[in-house]
């Protein structure tokens, strides 16, 4: 009886954008989303290069360990192995193993079906005696296996790489490639165009695969009538999963009223796609929104369905969730409700800058539903797909289309652009190159001129990238049914909306009274940013212009210029290179104009909120809050935020806090002790005043308390 897969496998898409099903994309030094078999290819060597030879005595922890150990010596030395004998004893069960060449014996005659034409295969059995006999023994109670014989004789020829490779024991289908293989024939892919995807997502050359195209052949029709059965069964199993998660999503609404979630069915009333987001989520959104990341960069082998999550980036710089979404297919129409949806989840309010991969249909659906957002696509987007389409096809050239293409990337001017593109696409024939053109198609979206000025928080930028694969890999390698990826989902998501930056001594590095004051307002990520921009502006000169505005260069000319324009009535600054309009951050040459005017601090326009310290993804119960105890309650947040921001100044508040704390929480506690209970908000009496608030601490408060010594708090003042 046929079933299919439990695990719901997740795979990184690879299609190319360009929509062509030959082209897919690969990526540069990405070992991780390789299957074993095509490590295989890349290199049989490297692990044997320095391979010692079976020996008698030679001991190995297990007879698989032998067994493997001698297939890649058997590799390498132009020869295949088999199993033959194993001895059993009721005391140490196996404890004989014979493995030999594969050539090793002769076959049994066979008898001629008479009447029947039959066809007389030779066999390759030749009496081959080249083996490894090993037994095992017990030594201080650890099994252990010990090779007894071993000859490398061999009675026939030895193969060279290229032929070894294609003995049948080296022909196996890996699992990965099995479920790619599968998908591809049930697409309706022929035999040959699914060795040809095959080769391309691997990045190899035709004919290198570990198995041949009959063997792709002999395994499609072997499971031909498994995957009907099993298409069947997957669509059931689909449908089961999603209604489970549908209904997870409805049980949590009952305990969490800030939960949301949004979905469609399709013409049989079966659930079709389907988004959610948490309360924390779309409260991080309201201050966070400006700048949202879309990614869709996996697939559910198992159902068939795309993932999308919507990420953003807190003032501490790191990486937070707002919401996802699964789709049952790729088309306009698909992500056209899913930005819908998710502005619904986010209470109406659309994003400034959106952020996303290179793909048509994002495109189409984000001008149509956000026409007034921005939409970018990152370099760290771009780039992998520009190596895996021209590395192979430039050769020792790419090195040159690389550098002109990073220049492409940095020019200022929409007009710089276009005329050097031009020039590119002459220079390197590019004329007719269908991803040049869809490159050329996207540049209001990825070229530094087209995009300069609009605000991306800093998101663009490949430490934010790591991040994001970072979550999205402990998403996805779970391998579940929808609803524990449902609650996986929840579990990281409350993970990252949840983590705190841990506390910081901010040092001052360039006594400018700008970076002082700058140190109390903003947080360590932002100032660390500023902190930066100061130390470089130092090594700028200014020239001031006739209107008041100035140039601003670098004493080696390495930055070239850059034109400052300073209106002093409204205090309002603006530089060409427009870094304060793309991430919130003053930079250098605006600095440097502000020193030469002996500013001590910037004007507050120049601190936005999202970067500033009281800018907080802090949520506590609203309703406890507003209660008559939430008065004390929002002291105390007003009094531990300031203690703690101090306290990262300088190791001397730091102390004074450690003394002063105690002190600070007794009393609030003992005011809380005199209150009146509020009507219809009962303090819970299981707990302690002292213990309410502790459990209000922020971990990275709890943590500083335990780390100087005041872990005791509770009690000391219970």
């Amino acid at each position: 009886m046929s079933s299919i897969p439990s695990k719901n496998i997740w795979m990184r898409r690879q299609q190319c954008p360009c929509g062509d099903w030959k082209c897919y994309i690969t990526y540069e030094g990405d070992s991780e989303e390789s299957s074993i078999a095509s490590q295989l290819v890349k290199n049989d060597t490297v692990q044997s290069e320095a391979m010692v030879a079976p020996y008698v005595g030679m001991v190995f922890k297990s007879d698989d360990d032998a067994f493997d150990y001698y297939g890649n010596f058997a590799r390498r030395n132009g020869f295949s192995i088999r199993k033959e004998r194993s001895r059993l004893s009721p005391q140490l069960g196996i404890y004989k193993r014979d493995f030999v060449c594969y050539r090793s014996g002769f076959a049994p005659a066979r008898k001629k079906p008479t009447g029947e034409h039959h066809r007389d295969r030779k066999s390759v059995r030749c009496g081959c005696d080249a083996k490894m006999y090993l037994s095992k023994e017990v030594v201080e109670g650890v099994s252990q296996w010990f090779v007894v014989q071993f000859s490398n004789v061999h009675n026939h020829e030895l193969l060279e790489d290229d032929q070894v490779r294609l003995l049948p024991a080296y022909r196996k289908i890996h699992e990965a490639d099995q479920e790619r293989i599968l998908l591809l024939s049930k697409a309706g892919f022929p035999i040959h165009r699914i060795v040809k995807v095959l080769e391309l997502e691997k990045g190899i050359q035709g004919g290198q695969l570990p198995f041949l195209e009959r063997d792709v052949r002999n395994f499609v029709q072997n499971r031909k009538k498994i995957v009907q059965e099993n298409d069947a069964l997957l669509t059931e199993k689909r449908e089961n999963d999603t209604m489970e998660l549908l209904e997870a999503c409805k049980a949590m609404k009952e305990v969490d009223e800030d939960f949301i979630y949004d979905y469609t069915v399709d013409e049989n009333d079966k659930i079709e796609n389907i988004a959610w987001s948490y309360g924390d989520s779309v409260r991080a959104y309201t201050l966070f929104g400006d700048v949202v990341y879309f990614d869709t960069s996996y697939r559910s082998i198992t159902y068939g369905m795309l993932f999308g999550a919507w990420l953003g980036i807190e003032n501490n710089g790191k990486t937070i969730f707002f919401g996802c979404v699964l789709l049952q297919e790729e088309t306009p129409r698909s992500f056209a409700w899913a930005l819908q949806a998710f502005i619904r989840l986010m209470k109406g309010k659309c994003p400034q800058t959106i952020l996303t991969s290179l793909d048509m249909g994002l495109k189409d659906a984000i001008s149509s539903e956000l026409p007034s957002t921005k939409h970018v696509i990152s370099m760290w987007n771009i780039l992998p797909k520009v190596y895996s389409w021209f590395s192979l096809a430039f050769g020792t050239r790419f090195a040159e289309f690389k550098s002109k293409f990073d220049e492409l990337y940095r020019i200022e001017s929409t007009e710089g652009f276009e005329l050097q593109w031009s020039q590119m696409v002459s220079i390197f024939g590019l004329g007719s190159d269908k991803h040049i053109a869809l490159l050329n198609s996207f540049r209001a979206s990825w070229a530094l001129s087209y995009v300069r000025g609009y605000f991306l928080a800093r998101m663009a930028t490949s430490s934010y990238s790591k991040s994001v694969d970072a979550f999205l890999k402990g998403v996805c390698n779970a391998q579940t049914c929808l609803r524990s990826f449902f609650e996986q989902v929840g579990i990281s998501a409350n993970f990252l909306n949840q983590a705190r930056q841990e506390m910081q001594y901010m040092l001052m590095k360039t006594c400018i009274p700008i970076e002082e004051h700058a140190r109390s307002i903003f947080t360590p990520f932002a100032f660390n940013a500023l902190q930066h921009e100061l130390m470089l502006a130092m090594q700028y000169a200014l020239s001031e212009m006739a209107d008041g505005s100035y140039l601003v260069h670098h004493f080696k000319k390495m930055d070239g210029e850059h034109f400052v324009i300073w209106i002093p009535e409204d205090e309002q600054i603006h530089c060409s290179c427009k870094e304060f309009e793309s991430s919130g951050i003053l930079c250098r040459h605006a600095l440097r104009v502000f020193i030469q005017k002996n500013y001590f601090h910037l004007p507050d326009k120049y601190y936005l909120r999202r970067w500033r310290q009281e800018s907080s993804l802090v949520f506590y119960d609203d309703h406890y809050a507003q209660s008559n105890n939430g008065e004390w309650f929002q002291e105390y947040q007003s009094l531990t935020e300031t203690l703690f921001t101090e306290s990262s100044i300088t190791k001397e508040r730091s102390d004074f806090i450690r003394r002063e704390l105690p002190k600070e929480l007794t009393r609030l506690l003992s005011e809380v002790r005199d209150m009146p209970e509020s009507e219809g908000v009962a303090m819970d009496l299981a707990l302690s005043p002292t213990d309410l608030l502790f459990i209000h601490l922020l971990p990275r408060e709890k943590a500083y308390l335990v780390e100087n010594g005041l872990g005791n708090v509770r009690g000391e003042v219970n």
